[in-house]
């Protein structure tokens, strides 16, 4: 079957990964010149299987108010004349309870652990490299009542038991001694013994670069941007970019935030709206003081991962929009906190600053769904997990559309769920 799937993401190329692998003629399109140049590019670098709780969270409402009054704080909001914004932030404030929370939890976890196995596999069996390490993370919580409510979530959840440990701040700073400045400022944290990190955007070159080469490769259609997808008698026939039309038995729409306007389109609504993070980049010296383990910082949504020689720092959600523009401020924010958090090294780094639209659904789940037309399949909505998931999510949608059963459940990864 000829195949187009559209995004060169992470999310994109591990859909056409597995479904080269079914024996498909598989085409990707992006409006980058290369791979993995939008949200892949330089996100927060962690593999979080385990720690895949939503933002959608019953003690997030009452902090959002004073976050959007602080200038630095993790969540920056601008009203839009966009019915989308409204209609996802309504959704969102629904996805606020215990309930939902759990229901998501319950659904991520065990796509994620799938997620992590394919992941291992495609390591084992091709050898990609992208400065993956397994090193572990550990959440910390400035506050005690969100340290009581990852405990809560920790004791009611015995598959997260099986491979995390509640610590007391002391305990935080030995398992992590470049933590010591936070000495007095946290009350606990969540270790996860399993989690992993890695280079994104060097995951999406060397997916590339395997796929691109042997037998039946991937053709990558790259620097054009999607101008119309062609349906006929319930079906895509083709796609149309700025210099060509693509014609196909198939289509994959996996373009993150671009997804929305594009399905929007051909009449089909989807709940995803970009969140807007930031990261930075710099190398490690011998003398930088730098984390071993991925480390959050709950309360600052600020994640830390070392990859190979150097150190990422990523985090914040502005709801703003598709604005892609970096924001000196933002950045800032993530300089003092990484400074406060591991020492004056930082003055010196060659920082390289980054921002990216994490493409998310209110409940925090992905849409992997047939939908819109009979040959029209949607691997969107990953918001701070795409990295995490795209295996899984890939395997999954291969799965689907062979007309095998997956392995794993998912009925909450269909559009209606959403």
């Amino acid at each position: 079957m000829k195949i187009v799937v559209i995004g060169a993401g992470v999310v994109g190329l591990a859909s056409a990964w597995y479904l080269q692998r079914d024996g498909h003629e598989v085409t990707v399109v992006d409006r980058a010149a290369s791979v993995g140049m939008g949200t892949s590019h330089a996100n927060g670098g962690q593999l979080s299987y385990r720690y895949i709780a939503p933002l959608a969270d019953p003690d997030i409402l009452g902090k959002i108010p004073g976050w959007l009054l602080q200038s630095g704080g993790p969540i920056r909001f601008r009203p839009r004349f966009d019915p989308d914004q409204w209609r996802w932030l309504a959704a969102f404030m629904q996805a606020c309870t215990s309930n939902a929370k759990l229901r998501s939890v319950a659904s991520l976890l065990p796509l994620s652990l799938y997620s992590r196995s394919l992941v291992h596999e495609l390591i084992a069996e091709h050898g990609l490299e992208f400065d993956f390490v397994r090193n572990g993370k550990l959440v910390l919580y400035r506050d005690p009542a969100s340290y009581a409510s990852a405990r809560r979530l920790l004791d009611s959840t015995p598959e997260l038991a099986s491979e995390q440990s509640a610590l007391d701040p002391d305990a935080c700073l030995a398992l992590e001694p470049s933590l010591e400045r936070l000495r007095g400022k946290i009350h606990g944290g969540i270790h996860t013994r399993s989690e992993d990190a890695g280079d994104c955007h060097k995951l999406c070159l060397a997916l590339a670069a395997k796929m691109a080469s042997g037998p039946n490769p991937v053709r990558l259609e790259l620097g054009q941007a999607i101008t119309q997808l062609e349906r006929h008698n319930g079906r895509i026939t083709a796609v149309h970019t700025v210099v060509q039309r693509l014609d196909t038995d198939a289509c994959v729409v996996a373009a993150g935030s671009a997804s929305t306007r594009l399905l929007g389109d051909i009449g089909v609504r989807v709940p995803v709206y970009p969140l807007k993070g930031y990261s930075i980049s710099m190398p490690l010296t011998p003398e930088a003081n730098a984390p071993t383990l991925n480390v959050t910082d709950y309360e600052r949504k600020i994640v830390y991962a070392r990859l190979g020689t150097r150190l990422r720092v990523a985090g914040m959600a502005d709801i703003v929009g598709n604005d892609e523009r970096i924001v000196a401020r933002r950045i800032k924010v993530l300089i003092d906190e990484a400074r406060a958090t591991f020492g004056a090294w930082l003055d010196h780094a060659d920082i390289t600053p980054w921002t990216g639209l994490r493409p998310a659904t209110p409940s925090g789940r992905p849409i992997v769904d047939n939908v819109g037309a009979d040959n029209l399949w949607l691997n969107i909505g990953h918001g701070a997990l795409g990295f995490t998931l795209a295996t899984g999510c890939a395997r999954v949608l291969a799965d689907r559309l062979a007309g095998r059963q997956p392995a794993i459940p998912h009925a909450d990864f269909l559009l209606s769920a959403a």
